[in-house]
């Protein structure tokens, strides 16, 4: 239990806690997509192999003192590596300053951390892995369950619900275009979503996923711009930030809807 003079400190806290995070996330990402251990070797530039000293491994604020750039070789830096840790430390301080220190916090740190990794993946691949997607469905039972107070029923029903959903919107897709439009992935993805929000989250969690990737779709347009074949967008980070603004602010967006707020 933190003392209560201690409280204004905690967004803080946990923001700073998100940044360190958010730098972990990385190295899971890049050794994932490298199919290199997390472990070892030790932190490393990708492009010459040189060892990273520790102030070339502060989160944010290395790259900004970096300008971006190796300090042994001069190769850029990938705008993966504050995008993931500024993403990680927004959803940490949001977690803070909505649920507070407990429970549902140190779970939905862990969901968090499930979802950034499986979305830069899939943004770099087209893949949310199977190491992500299968264990985050037994996290997002036991997270709706114990942290969030959903019924067990409706935490069930909301992973069946999602992921017969999308399951369905791929076979309909598939036969009517020939093509595969939404990945298995996606329906697995959405088992652990519908986990964490029960049935009745899952509505505002799909609509934020649609509504951002609409918003973002010329930026994806726009870096494609020159590339052969239909425009490919992948659809796993919506609906992971669906999800996460369904947890933060779902309840108060559907009572907006029916006119009770």
């Amino acid at each position: 239990m933190i003392p209560k003079e201690l409280l204004p400190l905690f967004p803080w806290f946990s923001g700073l806690l998100g940044l360190i995070l958010g730098s972990f996330y990385t190295v899971c990402v890049h050794r994932y997509l490298t199919g290199q251990s997390i472990v070892l070797p030790g932190s490393h530039c990708p492009q010459c192999g040189r060892k990273l000293k520790a102030w070339e491994n502060i989160p944010l604020l290395s790259f900004l003192l970096l300008r971006g750039r190796c300090a042994g070789c001069k190769a850029l830096i990938s705008w993966r590596y504050p995008l993931m840790e500024a993403a990680s430390c927004a959803w940490a301080t949001a977690l803070a300053l909505h649920f507070g220190p407990g429970l549902a916090w140190i779970m939905l740190m862990a969901v968090g951390g499930v979802f950034l990794v499986a979305s830069f993946i899939d943004l770099e691949i087209f893949i949310l892995p199977d190491i992500l997607t299968y264990p985050g469905i037994v996290l997002g039972l036991a997270t709706g369950v114990l942290a969030l107070g959903l019924p067990a029923t409706d935490s069930l029903i909301g992973a069946a619900a999602g992921a017969g959903l999308f399951w369905l919107l791929r076979f309909v897709h598939m036969r009517a275009r020939g093509v595969e439009g939404l990945g298995l992935g996606d329906v697995k993805l959405m088992a652990m979503i519908g986990a964490l929000t029960g049935w009745m989250g899952l509505p505002p969690a799909i609509l934020f996923g649609a509504v951002s990737a609409l918003a973002l779709a010329p930026v994806f347009r726009m870096l494609a711009k020159g590339e052969d074949g239909p425009l490919r967008i992948p659809f796993g980070p919506f609906l992971c930030l669906g999800c996460m603004l369904a947890l933060l602010w779902g309840e108060k967006f559907m009572l907006f809807l029916a006119g009770r707020l």
